[in-house]
C-alpha cells in the first residue's frame, strides 16, 4: 500500500518525541567516537606542536560540536527532519537539490565506514578466514542491514545508551591509559614540548577539527526531532559529541606520537596491551556511525519519494553500500567525499541565518533566490579560503558569511 503521507517532510508527532538529555548525549558521544576521528587527530602533529594541537582541540570542537547543537534545537523547536529544514529554508523545488547530494555523500560515507570497519576486522584477524575481505565486508554489511529492520527510537534508548555508550568509553579509557603509559616512559615534557613543523597554521589546525563536528549537520535535526524539548536536545547533543571529539582526537595525537614511523594507526592499537579488545569495541562501535549515515540517507530519500517507507529505503541503502564498498577504491574517493561534504557547511549557514534566531512560520516556496544565492556564495568562500588563505581556514569563514547572508535576506512576515 502506497505511504500518503511524506513523513520526513512533516513535524514529528508528539508521541515520538522520546529522547531526553542523556539519549541525545549518549547518541551524540556514540557517533563522535570512531577510528577516523583518531586518524584526523594524528594529522595535527607533528604539522603543528602538541600543545597548539590540544589547544585547536579543545576549541575546534566546543565551536563545531556547538553549531551542530544548534541545528539540533532548530531540527527539536521545528520537528522537522534535514530535508524538512531545507525545504523551509530554500523552497519545495529547489530544495532537492541538496537533498539528493546529501543522498549520494551519506551513500559515500557509509561505504566508507564499512571499508574502515574491513580494513580493521582484518588487520585484527591476521591470516584466519576473517580476512577475506569479501566475507569481513559481507559480515559487517549484514550487520548494517540487520540493525535498518529495527526501530531507531528503540536502537538509541535499549542498545545506545544502556549498553553502547558504557563499553566504548571503557575502550577509550583503557587507550588513553595505554598510550598515556608509553608517553609517560618517553618523557611527558618532551611529548608535551614537541614543536610543530609548520606545515599546518593554528587556524587551519582548528578548522580540521571542525571538519568533524560539521560533517554532521546534514543529519542532526533528523534524530533531534524526536527530542522532548529543544534546551535538552542542544545541551545533550553538544556536550556528548564536544567530549567524543575531544578524547578521540586527543588520542590520535598521543597514539601517533609513540608509533614506529612506518606503522599506521591500527597496527599501532594492536600493539598495545588489550589493544585487540579495545580496538574491537571501537569496531562496533563504528557501526553506529554507518548506522547514523543510512538512517538520514533513508530520511533524505522518503522525502523525494515518498511512495516507499523509509525503513525499506534504509535496507536498500545498507545493501547497496555493502555493494559498493566490495568494488570501489574508497580511500582514493575520500578526497571527492570531503569535497562534497563542503557544501554542506555553507548550506546549514545558511539555514542557521535563517532559522537560528528563531523561527519564521510560513509555507515553504517553491524556490528562494535569495537562500539559493546565499549557498552559492558560501560554496565560493568556502573553497576560496580553502585555495588562497588555507592558514585561515575555511568552514568558519564560509559559515560566518552564509549566516549573515541568510540573517539578512530572512523572510520578515509571517505566513501560513
Amino acid at each position: 500500500m502506497a505511504h500518503t503521507t511524506n513523513e520526513s517532510l512533516t513535524p514529528v508527532s508528539a508521541e515520538h518525541r522520546v529522547f531526553g538529555w542523556y539519549a541525545h548525549a549518549s547518541l551524540w558521544f556514540s557517533l563522535g567516537v570512531g577510528l577516523l576521528v583518531m586518524q584526523v587527530g594524528a594529522y595535527l602533529v607533528p604539522a603543528v606542536g602538541t600543545q597548539d594541537a590540544m589547544l585547536a582541540i579543545v576549541i575546534g570542537s566546543v565551536i563545531g560540536s556547538g553549531l551542530l547543537a544548534w541545528v539540533a534545537k532548530i531540527g527539536c523547536d521545528t520537528g522537522l527532519s534535514s530535508a524538512g529544514l531545507m525545504h523551509q529554508v530554500f523552497g519545495s523545488s529547489f530544495a532537492r537539490l541538496p537533498v539528493l547530494l546529501n543522498i549520494v555523500q551519506l551513500i559515500g560515507w557509509t561505504t566508507f565506514e564499512l571499508v574502515v570497519m574491513r580494513d580493521g576486522t582484518m588487520a585484527m584477524a591476521g591470516d584466519s578466514a576473517w580476512s577475506s575481505p569479501v566475507i569481513t565486508t559481507l559480515l559487517w554489511g549484514g550487520v548494517l542491514t540487520l540493525l535498518m529492520t529495527s526501530s531507531m527510537l528503540g536502537l538509541v534508548r535499549s542498545f545506545v545508551s544502556r549498553f553502547g555508550l558504557p563499553l566504548v568509553m571503557l575502550s577509550l579509557l583503557w587507550l588513553t591509559w595505554q598510550f598515556f603509559g608509553l608517553l609517560q616512559v618517553q618523557g611527558l615534557q618532551i611529548f608535551w614540548n614537541q614543536p610543530g613543523t609548520g606545515e599546518m597554521g593554528f587556524l587551519s589546525a582548528m578548522d580540521l577539527v571542525i571538519a568533524m563536528p560539521v560533517s554532521w549537520l546534514p543529519l542532526i535535526a533528523d534524530y533531534a526531532r524526536h527530542g522532548k524539548n529543544s534546551r535538552t536536545a542542544m545541551t545533550g547533543s553538544w556536550m556528548g559529541y564536544a567530549v567524543a571529539n575531544i578524547w578521540c582526537y586527543a588520542l590520535g595525537v598521543m597514539i601517533i606520537s609513540v608509533s614506529a614511523p612506518d606503522a599506521n594507526l591500527v597496527n599501532t592499537l594492536l600493539l598495545a596491551q588489550g589493544g585487540l579488545l579495545a580496538l574491537g569495541l571501537v569496531l562496533l562501535d563504528e557501526i553506529d556511525n554507518a548506522y547514523g549515515d543510512v538512517y538520514s540517507a533513508a530520511v533524505n530519500s522518503h522525502s523525494l519519494w515518498a511512495g516507499i517507507s523509509a525503513k525499506h529505503w534504509g535496507v536498500g541503502i545498507a545493501v547497496l553500500c555493502t555493494a559498493l564498498a566490495m568494488v570501489l577504491p574508497m580511500h582514493s574517493l575520500e578526497p571527492f567525499l570531503l569535497m562534497l561534504s563542503s557544501v554542506f557547511v555553507p548550506l546549514f549557514g545558511v539555514i542557521l541565518g535563517r532559522l537560528g534566531l528563531g523561527t519564521v512560520h510560513r509555507k515553504a516556496p517553491k524556490f528562494d533566490l535569495a537562500a539559493a544565492a546565499a549557498w552559492l556564495i558560501g560554496v565560493a568562500v568556502f573553497h576560496a579560503f580553502a585555495q588562497l588563505l588555507p592558514q585561515w581556514g575555511s568552514a568558519l569563514p564560509s559559515l560566518i558569511a552564509t549566516f549573515a547572508i541568510g540573517w539578512l535576506s530572512r523572510p520578515t512576515t509571517t505566513t501560513v
